[in-house]
């Protein structure tokens, strides 16, 4: 009898053992599965400045940095795309381009940016600003005073990058990445700044051009810490500019020179725009939206210009005559958009 109750109390300990030890397994799975990692990764605790430049970085210590918020991350209500969704595409139909996403460091001024960059696993950084009063979510339009003030608060992080010791590529996410931009950059590492422009003027080395911040390359020293103090300083005078044409003037009075920055402006053959397109299909690097004043805009010609890459892509592939078949779209929709 005694021999009963004892193998009857020993199969309820291993039953209840057995509930216990699937309720656990019950609850660690459910913390995994694919609809809750989006949800608890975006309250990741460790999301520190530190930690996403280590993860994003290459082993030389160079990230990809991108800026973000709800009006690029979101669909307007008759769209059925975003520029974030372009921005991204464009990684995966360019050349090696497609690994490069890894190093990819997003910065997200709201939560709406924010969520959507970490529902696409990316390297997120969700940016804290002492804006009182800024919505940084809405669109901001071209010149006005929101645009300008999260134009100096993007200049203020990045300096922030160099500081750290990360060199950097930063691209507006209006741009599209249509081949590796490494292979294009100066390997010199003499080579401090290496920026964009409006329209080259076919010396890489000419203070005369019109830059674009919208896509440049910089290496963290001394000096290129030392040209974004200064320029970050000019902030609070510099009524009616963007931070851009503070840069630009900056520039031209030689401050460069000064700080032994060494400049190098880039061809439009490769780092093009809807300012000045590229000529060669073969060469081009990056396509960027400048030139253009909304983001629908911008969105239904950078469609425009995915298509033609792809079209391009496809008579190549076929090894048909591309002299007479391949041409950048109008940019119609930008050229509109001043208008309005």
């Amino acid at each position: 009898m005694d021999n009963v109750v004892k193998q009857k109390s020993g199969n309820f300990v291993v039953v209840l053992l057995f509930l216990i030890g699937f309720l656990l397994l019950f609850r660690s799975s459910s913390f995994s599965s694919p609809l809750l990692i989006h949800k608890s990764s975006s309250l990741d605790t460790n999301n520190t400045i530190e930690s996403v430049l280590a993860k994003a970085s290459m082993e030389n210590k160079t990230v990809i940095v991108t800026f973000i918020n709800k009006a690029y991350a979101e669909q307007d209500v008759n769209g059925d795309t975003t520029m974030f969704d372009l921005f991204l595409s464009s990684f995966w139909l360019g050349e090696d381009t497609r690994s490069l996403v890894d190093h990819l460091l997003v910065v997200a001024v709201d939560q709406t940016a924010y969520d959507r960059c970490r529902f696409f696993r990316l390297n997120c950084f969700k940016l804290e600003t002492d804006d009182n009063g800024v919505d940084f979510g809405g669109e901001k339009v071209f010149m006005s005073a929101d645009f300008i003030k999260m134009m100096w608060r993007r200049t203020l992080f990045l300096l922030q990058v160099l500081k750290r010791g990360y060199s950097f590529i930063f691209t507006d996410a209006d741009v599209m990445w249509l081949r590796n931009p490494f292979t294009r950059l100066s390997n010199d590492t003499n080579e401090d700044l290496q920026i964009s422009t409006d329209r080259y003027l076919r010396n890489p080395r000419s203070e005369k051009h019109d830059i674009n911040t919208g896509f440049y390359f910089v290496r963290s020293n001394n000096k290129t810490i030392s040209l974004f103090e200064t320029w970050y300083s000019k902030k609070d005078n510099s009524t009616g500019q963007k931070e851009q044409d503070v840069l630009q003037d900056l520039i031209r009075h030689g401050i460069t020179r000064q700080l032994g920055v060494r400049v190098r402006f880039m061809d439009t053959l490769y780092f093009s725009g809807f300012c000045q397109n590229s000529k060669d299909f073969r060469a081009v690097t990056t396509v960027h939206a400048n030139c253009c004043r909304s983001i629908t805009a911008k969105i239904a010609d950078l469609e425009a210009v995915l298509r033609d890459w792809k079209r391009f892509k496809m008579l190549e592939a076929s090894k048909s005559n591309l002299t007479n078949t391949v041409g950048w779209s109008n940019h119609h929709e930008c050229g509109k958009s001043w208008k309005n």
